[in-house]
């Protein structure tokens, strides 16, 4: 299990620090139902990884990631692959950055975020977690990184859970904050909602470029190896 949970750590990361899933659950806790939308948001964020990392380990387990104690090459082709596709997130995020004199602004659609009904809160989740770039390549590298190391079917289920809670640390803050600080929380989640807002370009692009970096290490390492 060890194999397999170390290798999740850096992606499970990369996914948690997802700043407008952070601020949408600030934005919740401001709404009318705002601990329920914002539980419920929490939940889904968590569920669609767990299924989007089930289904791509399964899909990476059945396609025999681990031969013979080793990554397929093909598993060190995709790490390229997945590099590439996060150094494009990376540019593409940094090109469309506000000007130097522009403040930075949230998408038009999170202006309607406090009154989102549960249902629209775990649909909003759902997407974020797996359909944004960023999220479904780590998703990708993360489960496909546990099938590698040929670990058991209970210890790569382990470590997929590790990912998953790591993953949705970053989401879950804003209710915790909320919940442990409810006279200060206020002023907090406003902080902590602008910091996100201005820095969001920059965590966005910072982070691409790591875990990419990484990736392509271990492809490399996984090709010539």
């Amino acid at each position: 299990m060890g194999a397999a949970t170390a290798q999740v750590v850096a992606f499970g990361v990369g996914v948690t620090i997802s700043p407008l899933a952070i601020i949408a659950v600030t934005l919740l806790l401001g709404g009318a139902h705002g601990r329920l939308t914002a539980c419920v948001f929490v939940a889904a964020w968590a569920l669609g990884l767990i299924v989007l990392g089930t289904l791509v380990l399964l899909i990476a387990d059945g396609a025999n990631a681990a031969q013979s104690g080793t990554p397929a090459t093909w598993v060190g082709v995709l790490k390229l692959v997945l590099a590439a596709l996060l150094l494009w997130v990376a540019g593409r995020q940094w090109r469309g950055r506000p000007g130097s004199e522009a403040q930075a602004e949230l998408p038009g659609w999170m202006e309607s975020v406090e009154s989102f009904t549960p249902a629209k809160a775990a649909t909003s989740a759902l997407l974020f977690a797996t359909v944004k770039p960023k999220n479904l390549l780590l998703t990708i590298g993360a489960a496909t990184a546990i099938a590698e190391t040929g670990a058991t079917s209970a210890q790569q289920a382990a470590a997929l859970l590790v990912f998953v809670v790591i993953g949705t640390l970053g989401p879950a803050l804003p209710l915790v904050v909320y919940l442990l600080a409810r006279d200060r929380a206020s002023a907090v989640l406003a902080e902590m909602r602008d910091w996100m807002v201005r820095e969001n370009t920059t965590v966005i692009v910072v982070l691409c470029v790591v875990i990419a970096a990484k990736l392509v290490g271990d492809g490399l390492a996984t090709l010539t190896g």
